[in-house]
């Protein structure tokens, strides 16, 4: 396609001028054989990095017995990876989908079913903060509150309230008759790599329990065995009522899931929901041996032991420069730099450095590799990361 000719494609993305064709590990290649090392995964969903033995084995397979039946009939995979997640987590029932959003859009839905089931329909409203990401779909969008996403699309969907990141009294002074759920990210992700602190994870669910409001856990991004504990809230010692994951636990097949207490999912009976393509045979297959890997307690041992290495090594990066890097946020594999500039510059100076990283909100350039890196990747990571923040340097003072 020449400079004057258009794409087909709606313009809604600015991609760079690379061609990726080829994964293997950490590393992607160009269609003219060049080779990056990829510290973005797919937006933290390529968690067993490109091309997974496991996984491409998984899904061949399946692609060779059945691809696709509707949930009009049973589909064994569904039933059998929902068992490992109700095995090993505070879910009891599971529901999937094919995305993080559509995941998100269930588990709003089932709170203000859960309400409305209980004998208070009045209780719509799901309370946000600021920073947060939970989805482009429409309800998503009004859920983050971010103005940026919600312009130009109309009103305002009622029964969402968006409050200060980390503003206590806002938040108890917001609940009130009309209060259905709490919404958060333990770990955000387009908001800048906050974590939020494990107290305030804990007051959350005091909170609810007090006020007898469900809690909603959006790990879409921060799940997946990406803090070091397959769910990020598990650090905290606390459990949600509903979840939302997608992102990684497909290991770079889409699929997403709501996962919940039968409690809280008790509204949702038959014909309140559904998807045609949520828990297609592909997706179970792939999402099994992706949580078969994951949840091995060797497994999420050693991505504790490299995050605590990575984040030592951003700070080191920060202490080389104090005047751009003013802080490393985030936790596990889920990693910000907080600049004192547009991440932007320093997003493509990575990008000539064959280094491929993600910016965020805050002025933050993320960072959420595969879960598979060695020190040795975090070092060459590192060096070409040092490189590009040289090199905008460099252009400023020029």
């Amino acid at each position: 396609m020449n400079a004057h000719t258009q794409s087909p494609l709606l313009p809604v993305y600015a991609p760079p001028a690379e061609r990726f064709v080829r994964g293997e590990g950490v590393w992607l290649y160009t269609d003219t054989g060049e080779k990056y090392l990829d510290f973005i995964a797919g937006i933290a969903v390529n968690a067993l990095g490109h091309a997974h033995p496991a996984l491409v084995a998984a899904l061949t397979e399946q692609a060779g017995k059945l691809w696709h039946l509707s949930n009009m009939f049973r589909i064994e995979g569904q039933e059998r990876l929902a068992a490992k997640y109700v095995e090993t987590s505070f879910a009891e029932v599971v529901f999937f989908t094919n995305s993080g959003t559509e995941a998100i859009e269930g588990a709003l839905k089932m709170a203000r079913k859960f309400q409305s089931a209980a004998g208070r329909p009045e209780r719509i409203d799901i309370i946000g903060f600021s920073g947060a990401f939970h989805g482009r779909t429409y309800a998503a969008i009004n859920a983050a509150g971010n103005p940026s996403y919600l312009d130009g699309f109309g009103p305002r969907l009622p029964g969402f309230v968006n409050l200060p990141f980390g503003d206590h009294e806002a938040l108890k002074a917001a609940i009130g008759p009309t209060t259905a759920a709490i919404i958060v990210e333990p770990v955000q992700g387009e908001g800048g790599c906050r974590a939020m602190p494990l107290e305030c994870l804990r007051g959350l669910r005091e909170l609810c329990d007090q006020h007898g409001l469900l809690l909603i856990f959006d790990e879409v991004q921060c799940g997946a065995g990406r803090t070091g504990k397959m769910w990020a809230h598990e650090w905290a010692g606390i459990t949600p009522d509903i979840m939302a994951a997608a992102k990684g636990i497909g290991g770079g097949f889409p699929m997403g899931a709501i996962l919940a207490t039968r409690h809280a999912a008790s509204g949702m009976v038959r014909g309140t929901h559904g998807t045609t393509f949520g828990g297609n045979p592909l997706a179970m297959a792939v999402g099994a041996a992706c949580f078969d890997i994951l949840n091995a307690p060797e497994f999420l041992a050693r991505v504790q032991d490299i995050s605590n290495h990575f984040g030592q090594a951003l700070e080191g990066l920060k202490d080389r420069h104090p005047g751009l890097v003013q802080d490393v946020r985030g936790k596990g594999l889920l990693r910000g730099l907080k600049l004192s500039i547009d991440p932007k510059p320093v997003q493509n100076a990575a990008r000539e450095n064959k280094l491929l990283v993600g910016v965020a909100g805050d002025n933050v350039l993320r960072m959420a590799p595969p879960l598979v890196i060695e020190p040795s990747h975090i070092a060459e990571a590192v060096a070409r990361l040092d490189a590009a923040l040289g090199a905008v340097k460099a252009g400023q003072a020029a």
